[in-house]
């Protein structure tokens, strides 16, 4: 009979724990599998998109931003839910294992939309399905891995954490870096041979295997997570009376008091402007000079530039930019995402110049978007991996998975933003199919509302009082408590 699974760190452990790894490997592919199928949806709804007839069913811009983001709302919809089943039913444990198949059934309806024409049907349909699944999959497993990487530390090695969710966030963008460099191109597919009749290329590739092999890699992602189960410390579900309980706490409901406005008032903004990487750029990308010493590369490939930039960004600033600026100005969590929402707002002006010229009639150089990307992943270094380190270290223990799904229905809502921004500017053009929010101004808009967001931001961090929770500590206390109420011989 095997041992129950432990469901507490040991609090004298200094070093990594053992379950670390598997953690970071399963990340590494089930984000090779998100960011592979996401970053072709655009030039797939544009461009690729069949009737049942086998004939072209391509969506408008502003309808295939407005499906984007919307497929993006729900995906970080969903971690709400798979909070609440972690902390009151299976635990995280469980969510992320069995919630994952979902996400394996989703990549396999978007592989089938290759062969759909052939069988009398449309690829919406299964396009449809394949979104739902994947957002339901995807959402609902989020919150729960990176509270699971916390639940890991107790704490003797709690010093540990702000590294260990660098080192997570730099395993996501690891597998989206190959993603978004592979999957547009076997879309495309590969030339393998010239059709001797017809003189025309033999390609390999298409839809069926852009979009199945990010499902192969999730189904790795699900082995390799169940391969560490033994190594996980399992916290254990709360159970509705319990959790509602804690969450309706004087210490839950402070928690969620005092998050709530940053995470659903402020962040939604900033996910407005940078998920609209996948959308708005790679449409902007589509017009411009995209020559890159000799190699011509996709619009949907430019995306690799944000964890491309990860990659060096993140060792850069944990080790030479954050303890140079703060021997001047020091750099709490709150000031760097500050900061941060004012490099977003950056990056849009830019792109709102580069789409200046573009309406001039220019075919900018694509290093001006390169300069955009860099401004923009500087601010969502400063933005989303302190968000996603502030909003562990700031809930209760029974807590972490729902405050993380509260931080990702701000992603949601930004997304949902911008969603219904497109979909306004489609369903209010002139007779003309002009809106004044076309070129320029569609860019300039979304950038004065993340600096508008940025001064009252700045006034809200001034009341901002919150309180530190690492999982483990809670059990330490009370046993030192009980120690020193029983005399020193208790000891």
């Amino acid at each position: 009979m095997s041992e129950p699974y432990r469901d507490t760190p040991d609090q004298t452990k200094k070093g990594m724990p053992g379950g670390v790894p598997f953690i970071i490997g399963n990340e590494l592919a089930e984000r090779f599998s998100f960011y592979g199928m996401k970053g072709i949806l655009k030039v797939f709804m544009t461009a690729h998109l069949l009737d049942a007839a086998g004939d072209s069913a391509f969506m408008s811009d502003n309808e295939s931003n407005a499906w984007y983001h919307g497929f993006t709302g729900l995906a970080y919809t969903t971690p709400i839910l798979g909070a609440m089943i972690a902390d009151i039913f299976w635990g995280k444990y469980k969510t992320i294992l069995y919630l994952s198949l979902l996400y394996c059934v989703g990549h396999g309806c978007l592989a089938m939309m290759d062969v759909a024409p052939a069988m009398g049907m449309g690829m919406k349909p299964w396009l449809i399905a394949g979104m739902f699944f994947i957002a339901l999959g995807a959402g609902a497993i989020k919150p729960c891995v990176s509270a699971h990487v916390g639940d890991q530390f107790g704490s003797g090695n709690k010093h540990l954490l702000p590294q260990i969710f660098n080192w997570f966030y730099l395993s996501i963008n690891v597998g989206a870096v190959v993603a978004i460099l592979l999957i547009p191109q076997l879309l495309n597919g590969f030339k393998v041979g010239t059709d001797e009749a017809t003189g025309e290329a033999i390609l390999f590739g298409g839809p069926w295997l852009a979009f199945g092999l990010p499902g192969v890699l999730m189904a790795i992602a699900t082995f390799v997570f169940w391969c560490g189960r033994n190594k996980f410390i399992h916290v254990p579900p709360a159970g509705w009376a319990k959790w509602k309980q804690e969450t309706f706490s004087p210490e839950g409901k402070r928690a969620l008091l005092n998050l709530s406005p940053l995470f659903l008032l402020f962040v939604p903004v900033f996910w407005s402007i940078f998920d609209q990487t996948g959308a708005a750029w790679v449409a902007q990308a589509q017009q411009m000079d995209r020559n890159v010493f000799g190699w011509e590369i996709l619009p949907s490939q430019t995306q690799f530039l944000n964890p491309a930039l990860i990659l060096l960004g993140v060792p850069f600033f944990t080790l030479i930019g954050y303890p140079m600026v703060s021997k001047i100005y020091p750099l709490t969590p709150l000031r760097k995402i500050g900061i941060g929402f004012v490099l977003t707002a950056m990056s849009f002006a830019l792109s709102a110049w580069i789409e200046s010229r573009i309406t001039a009639g220019e075919t900018p150089t694509i290093w001006w978007q390169v300069l955009a990307y860099v401004i923009l992943t500087s601010g969502e270094i400063m933005v989303s991996i302190v968000c996603l380190e502030f909003a562990y270290t700031q809930s209760p223990r029974k807590m972490k998975s729902f405050i993380m799904g509260v931080y990702f229905l701000g992603v949601a809502l930004g997304n949902y933003l911008a969603s219904g921004i497109n979909i306004g500017i489609e369903a209010t053009r002139a007779e003309d199919g002009s809106s004044p929010l076309d070129g320029s101004n569609y860019y300039w808009l979304f950038a004065a509302m993340m600096a508008v967001a940025t001064v009252v931001y700045i006034v809200w961090t001034k009341t901002y009082k919150g309180e530190t929770f690492i999982q483990g500590e809670e059990a330490v206390e009370i046993a030192e408590a009980q120690a020193e109420a029983q005399g020193p011989d208790a000891r």
